[in-house]
Parts: C-alpha cells; sequence; structure tokens
C-alpha cells in the first residue's frame, strides 16, 4: 500500500504530538515539524541553510516560501515508508494552497486532514501543567500523568525535563486566539475536499490512537 500524508490540526496541547509520535512508531511515518525543520537547517550548510540563518539571525519572520523549499527538500530525499504527518504547518490558507501545489507537483498528495477537537479550558488545565522529556521527547503532566519519580522521565531515565515559558494560561488564551484567527479556517479548507476527520481530543491517548487509525490505509509490511 502506498504511503500516506496528512495534516494534523488542533489547537495547542490538543494532542497533535502525542499522536504523531504513534504513528512514527506505528506506521513508519516521517513527522515534518517546521520548527524542527527550520532549526535543522539553520546548523547546516546548505544554501537553504544559510537563507534561513541569515533571515531568522536578522529577527525577521521566514517566510512561506522558504518554508515550502524546506519541505520540498525533505520530500525529495530519503523516502518515507509510511508517509509524512505534517505538524506546524500550513497554518493558514495560503499555506495550505501551496502545501497542496507543491504535493500535487511530486505526486504525494494529502490523503487525510485529522483535527483534534478539545475545549479551550481543557486546554488551558493541560498545557499549565505538561512538560517534556529534552532527551526522549516524550510528554508529562503534573497531575494527570506525573513521572513515578519526581524529576527523572520514566520513559528514558533522563532527568531534563523542561517546561515551556509560554506554558501558562495567560499565554495559552493568546495563542488560542491566533490559532481561531489563522488556522481555524482550514478545517473548512479541508471540509471542502472531503478529507477532513474530527475527532474528540478528549478521549483517552488509546481512543483517539485507534480513531486516527480508523481513517487511515493500513500501514505497510516489509
Amino acid at each position: 500500500m502506498a504511503p500516506v500524508n496528512i495534516v494534523l490540526l488542533g489547537p495547542p496541547g490538543a494532542g497533535k504530538g502525542t499522536q504523531a509520535r504513534r504513528l512514527v512508531e506505528e506506521r513508519g511515518m516521517v513527522q515534518l515539524s517546521t520548527g524542527d525543520m527550520l532549526r535543522a537547517a539553520r546548523q547546516s550548510d546548505s544554501a537553504m541553510g544559510r537563507r534561513v540563518a541569515e533571515v531568522m539571525d536578522k529577527g525577521l519572520l521566514v517566510t512561506d516560501e522558504i518554508v515550502i523549499g524546506l519541505i520540498e527538500e525533505r520530500l525529495a530525499g530519503p523516502g518515507a515508508p509510511g508517509g509524512y504527518i505534517f505538524d506546524g504547518f500550513p497554518r493558514t490558507l495560503a499555506q495550505a494552497d501551496a502545501l497542496e501545489a507543491l504535493l500535487a507537483r511530486m505526486g504525494q498528495p494529502l490523503m487525510a486532514a485529522i483535527e483534534l477537537v478539545v475545549e479551550d479550558e481543557v486546554l488551558v488545565d493541560r498545557v499549565s501543567g505538561r512538560f517534556t522529556c529534552g532527551a526522549c521527547g516524550e510528554v508529562w503532566h503534573d497531575r494527570t500523568r506525573p513521572t513515578r519519580v519526581a524529576g527523572v522521565c520514566d520513559a528514558c531515565g533522563s532527568t531534563d525535563l523542561r517546561r515551556r515559558s509560554d506554558d501558562n494560561a495567560e499565554s495559552l488564551r493568546q495563542r488560542l486566539m491566533e490559532y481561531y484567527k489563522k488556522t481555524a479556517p482550514l478545517t473548512g479548507y479541508y471540509h471542502a475536499k472531503g478529507i477532513l476527520a474530527q475527532l474528540d481530543g478528549l478521549a483517552s491517548v488509546e481512543e483517539v490512537a485507534e480513531a486516527v487509525a480508523r481513517g487511515l490505509p493500513r500501514p505497510v509490511r516489509a
């Protein structure tokens, strides 16, 4: 079966990162996070990397053109047996159009746009209490998913546990406003294309993962 490309949608704290990691582990998909790609490009010595570094060093916003260029470079490189997960891009309707044009040109269309729907107050609680392992990326929560030993990651044993400086109620409400103004319209965009699946992000991690799996073809086995 051919690889599957999907977009993950949902406000901050909806659980996109958790579901993306499961898809990577269980289906052999590759998560394309624009933040990770920009950091990697900046540290590289490629022409695109130097362009990214120049823009970021000046404190300017990286343009959609540059991000699309990074995605194109990645898609033209080593393949992903299970397909790609687009995380953090697109964020606007213009970016969605640009991504669609790129994928069509490369013969790798999107198969699904999966939105995790969660109420704002739940998001505030989730985000305010979460922290992440800097070594393995596992996400924990003060109340709902604490580590067995305080300050030590259950998954890998690292003590490098981090909290984002903007993981607080006030910052989250500002980020939610930006999300609803710029990114929420993508729901209608992908609904009109017939590939939108809206899932209850309040369900357990396992239940959400099962719902995601039901909407995608079975993974390729070697």
